[in-house]
């Protein structure tokens, strides 16, 4: 059972963290590069935003319990279970606040048939934050997966 459950915490990482680089660094930026449609490469990329922070909070809960049985009340005084749950506050945090927010200055364009400037400016200013907010998290994502192998330690 602890085989198992070790290669679930390793699997878990790799999934959340590799998750997030490829739909971040990868797949967002083909999607902008070669769809002309740039409605559709927005919805699609905000989609795959919306899997991976799904994943992350799936990811995290089980890295979470993994960390507290396999090091009790120890693993509060170490970096990992910190960053398990910092990362998953930045992504519930896109999942519940930012994504539907911007979702929603999407429809209000939408209503108005064009762009407003100043939904076009909100919007901008969401899309910068929800990038920074994402980079942290990819950046939080690589300490955790230096940290990873103290993990099952």
């Amino acid at each position: 059972m602890r085989r198992l459950s070790e290669a679930l915490y390793l699997f878990a990482i790799t999934l959340w963290i590799g998750g997030l680089w490829v739909i971040g660094y990868l797949v967002a930026p083909v999607l902008f590069a070669n769809l002309s449609d740039r409605q559709l490469a927005g919805m699609v990329a905000g989609k795959l935003f919306a899997l991976i922070g799904w994943i992350g909070l799936g990811a995290a809960a089980y890295l979470v319990v993994f960390l507290l049985a396999r090091h009790g009340v120890r693993a509060l005084r170490g970096a990992g279970l910190w960053l398990v749950l910092l990362m998953a506050v930045l992504a519930a945090a896109q999942l519940f606040g930012i994504q539907p927010l911007m979702e929603q200055l999407k429809l209000a364009a939408v209503a108005q048939e064009a762009m407003a400037s100043v939904t076009r400016d909100r919007f901008a200013t969401w899309h910068g934050i929800s990038s920074i907010v994402y980079l942290i998290q990819s950046l939080l994502g690589l300490w955790l997966l230096l940290w990873s192998g103290r993990g099952l330690r």
